[in-house]
């Protein structure tokens, strides 16, 4: 009976990776053995992995990445993508996303830009940052929409709150004059505070021709490229011998 109320107790104050540990230690005769501190140090230690886990599985949520299994642990080196070994290293730590610093990642369709934007975000929801993925053509169409509806500022301002937003398929799409505008805005806020991942097959040294406002240009390429990583991935499309279960 006492074990009972032990449990609802546990689970009304929602410890519930106590609660499951503490049922473990009541069917493992080994638990027996163990001394009451030893005991506790596991239930603690049981709940804190249960809130990590759950953290971590709510945080990939809300990023709904592209590749949600893309993970910095399966990058592929092979010597034709040039990918520097010693850069990728330095960014696995966050200290980038510590120090709102920004990701330009650019090369051919087909490189593996997109999976790496995803195994960086993975990374970075791992160690407990905010994470948000979206293709910028439809970024901008949700924007859009938001001044119609006058969510405009939210929208923005939900942005602006997340650690790292992944900005996918820069220079796909040609850009008006209120697209260019929403994208000053969006990147004005995060300039100094939180980070950006930006993915392109266009050069970035198109990148102000792109913008074809030489004024915007200036501004968005100040704020995006001031202090951020470049990658520039090469070689041939992974999608030619493209499996899900492979690393890239």
């Amino acid at each position: 009976m006492m074990t009972h109320h032990t449990l609802t107790q546990l689970r009304a104050l929602k410890l519930d990776g106590m609660a499951h540990a503490f049922e473990e230690q009541l069917t493992i005769t080994a638990s027996d053995s163990l001394s009451f501190e030893e005991r506790v140090g596991l239930l603690v230690d049981r709940e804190m992995t249960w809130r990590d886990s759950k953290r971590l599985a709510r945080l990939l949520k809300v990023a709904r990445l592209k590749s949600a299994n893309a993970c910095l642990e399966d990058i592929d080196y092979r010597a034709s993508r040039s990918l520097d070994r010693r850069l990728i290293a330095s960014l696995a730590p966050g200290d980038w996303i510590r120090n709102a610093q920004n990701v330009i990642l650019t090369g051919k369709t087909g490189c593996g830009k997109t999976w790496l934007a995803c195994a960086l975000g993975n990374q970075a929801c791992r160690q407990g940052f905010s994470v948000r993925y979206v293709r910028l053509p439809r970024l901008f169409e949700e924007l859009r929409v938001a001044h119609g509806d006058g969510s405009f500022s939210q929208c923005l301002a939900q942005l602006a709150r997340t650690d790292v937003v992944i900005l996918d398929d820069w220079g796909l799409t040609p850009l008006d004059q209120p697209a260019r505008s929403d994208l000053l805005e969006l990147l004005d806020d995060r300039v100094g505070t939180r980070s950006t991942i930006v993915t392109s097959q266009v050069p970035v040294k198109h990148w102000h021709a792109y913008l074809a406002d030489p004024t915007l240009a200036d501004a968005i390429l100040d704020r995006l490229i001031h202090q951020a990583h470049k990658l520039e991935l090469k070689g041939e499309s992974l999608r030619k011998h493209e499996n899900p279960d492979t690393t890239r």
